[in-house]
């Protein structure tokens, strides 16, 4: 076999595709219930968490 190269495609560097990278603190219980959730809809923690915040920020209000 002789040294062949595999093609790999550049990618977007990290945070240029347009999704930020960050960590947050969340509570034990929080992130149990999150893995339940996930478990239960084949979806992984990160998508919940973008779909929970994406609802939130659509339909959050400021009170005094």
């Amino acid at each position: 076999m002789k040294n062949e190269r595999i093609p790999i495609k550049k990618g977007a560097m990290k945070g240029e595709d347009g999704h930020k990278i960050f960590s947050i603190r969340i509570k034990e219980e929080t992130v149990a219930a999150l893995d339940k959730i996930a478990s239960e809809s084949n979806r992984s923690r990160n998508e919940l968490i973008n779909i929970f915040l994406e609802y939130g920020v659509e339909r959050y209000e400021i009170v005094e």
